[in-house]
């Protein structure tokens, strides 16, 4: 049994995010226990477990190396989830939209001494990795 096989420890989802999701799709008069949140985020990181799998058996089919969302599409379609694909197609061009019209703003460096550089820079890696952690 290899590595990956004997534990889950490096496959998770946020779960304070699972957790909000849950208590937005439950109406208002329904609690949800800790331990049926919890069996609703391992139920979740096995769904997708089970997609990534099948979605790299058909990147694999297809000679490539990088699974693309027609990969994710095709796998969901074998598994029997077609009623998801167009959900899935459409969330995937309002992503690609977004990207398109996200915009990156520069600090302005203009006149900066070597040393305010230098701050601007590490600045700018806490705040990435900052950023970063919070979407672990």
């Amino acid at each position: 049994m290899s590595d990956r096989e004997g534990g889950d420890d490096d496959v998770g989802l946020p779960k304070a995010t699972v957790y909000k999701l849950i208590q937005e799709m439950l109406p208002a008069d329904i609690a949800c226990s800790k331990e049926a949140k919890e069996v609703i985020v391992d139920c979740c990181v096995e769904w997708i477990k089970l997609i990534s799998t099948q979605s790299n058996a058909v990147c694999d089919e297809s000679s490539k190396k990088t699974i693309s969302p027609e990969h994710v599409t095709e796998a969901l379609k074998q598994l029997g989830f077609e009623d998801f694909v167009t959900d899935v197609e459409e969330s995937n061009k309002e992503f690609k939209q977004s990207q398109k019209e996200r915009t990156r703003t520069q600090p302005e460096t203009n006149g900066m001494s070597q040393e305010e550089l230098l701050a601007l820079q590490e600045r700018l890696f806490a705040s990435s990795q900052a950023r970063f952690e919070a979407g672990q």
